[in-house]
């Protein structure tokens, strides 16, 4: 159990100390590397990917299209099975609506998002959809939220997919509730013949339970990108580097316990540049789940518009949308360059490449041990001597 940084808050009340991504900085060792000696490949049950790299399942920038040339360029694209690709038949007028409702400065207002989201999900297109990436030859994922994975993984395994996502703000091993069958993550993973990624988890004790389900990955964070507004709306916020630590705690303590089963921690949360994704893997991520960078490449089906899926909630919408970006390039340059602009927001993955060959590690592993300190916007807690790594 990893040690806790309580602070008192008031009588007899404590809160722990957390830390986000923008609090820790890398630390450059005494050696470094020529970046073509670098490996940033990731490995997760059978499928190996150049690049760590899971994507967020936002229809703002993944298609099936899309999807496949992330596949192609190296990381794991996953399509999400209740969105618009599995809604209509051909959502190109959707998102034409959605673009056209979108200002200079605003994205289209909540109250389209969940119209158009109103359209039911049928099972004959997911199955068109995966078979669509499927028959590309990429790794093929798809993403179900833990409410319908009972209702739509039949459909999703039959069509042949490699990995299963099932994705929320909150998921825990064993939903308890008073009317209809609950998901037993545990018994679900069981019966299955493809690993499973779940999350998000916010803790050391949620990321070791997921993991006790045997799950292949266990996603680390609630999503919350710059638009994001589940603070304001549930009063729920997750310090990403405290939590990306607590995972890996976790991680090697289900190593232990159970003799060798390594369970993978993708970071998710407000990972919008390539500085962003170096200091979730130095804090101990296997890989990262990015979505709003995506939305500035050409092939983006939301044409630079960016928004999460919680942001179309019928009941309660927990994200804003946001105003078109300008095209940066394609896909391929956003992830692995040439970046044309110096703000850690196009060629992803190249730059990371060049973080571990300054601080001298040659894989990711060894790179999650790198030395990390508090500074920048954590530079008022840093004379506290916290550090990380």
């Amino acid at each position: 159990m990893p040690v806790r940084d309580n602070v008192e808050i008031g009588l007899n009340r404590f809160a722990r100390r957390g830390y986000d991504l923008d609090e820790v900085s890398i630390v450059p060792s005494r050696r470094t590397r020529d970046h073509d000696d670098v490996s940033t490949s990731w490995q997760i049950d059978a499928f190996r990917f150049d690049i760590p790299l899971v994507t967020s399942p936002s229809d703002a920038v993944m298609s099936p299209a899309t999807a496949v040339a992330v596949g192609q360029a190296g990381g794991l694209g996953v399509l999400n099975a209740e969105g618009l690709w599995t809604r209509y038949d051909d959502p190109t007028d959707v998102y034409r609506q959605l673009r056209d409702a979108a200002s200079p400065e605003t994205g289209p207002p909540t109250a389209l998002l969940q119209q158009v989201y109103a359209e039911p999900v049928k099972p004959d297109l997911v199955t068109a959809r995966i078979k669509e990436m499927r028959d590309s030859g990429v790794t093929t994922a798809v993403r179900v939220s833990p409410q319908h994975t009972l209702q739509l993984a039949p459909t999703v395994l039959a069509a042949g997919v490699d990995l299963l996502v099932i994705q929320g703000t909150i998921v825990s091993a064993e939903h308890v509730s008073k009317g209809g069958e609950a998901l037993n993550l545990k018994e679900f993973i069981a019966d299955l013949d493809v690993p499973v990624i779940v999350g998000g988890a916010a803790d050391y004790q949620t990321a070791l339970h997921l993991m006790r389900t045997g799950a292949a990955g266990v996603i680390v964070g609630v999503g919350a990108d710059s638009w994001s507004t589940a603070d304001a709306v549930m009063g729920i916020r997750v310090p990403l580097a405290s939590a990306i630590a607590d995972a890996a705690a976790a991680r090697r303590d289900y190593l232990d316990e159970t003799g060798g089963r390594y369970v993978h921690v993708i970071a998710n949360g407000r990972i919008e540049t390539s500085g962003a994704i170096a200091r979730a893997l130095a804090c101990g991520a296997d890989a990262v789940q990015v979505g709003e960078p995506l939305r500035a490449a050409t092939e983006a089906p939301g044409g630079g518009v960016w928004w999460d899926s919680v942001a179309a909630h019928p009941r309660l919408p927990r994200g804003g949308t946001s105003a078109p970006a300008t095209a940066r390039g394609t896909l391929e340059q956003v992830l692995l360059g040439p970046a044309e602009a110096a703000d850690g927001r196009t060629n992803l993955f190249g730059a990371l490449r060049r973080t571990m060959a300054k601080t001298g590690y040659r894989d990711l592993k060894e790179f999650q041990r790198v030395d990390l300190v508090l500074g920048g916007n954590g530079a008022g807690t840093a004379a506290e001597g916290h550090l990380l790594g």
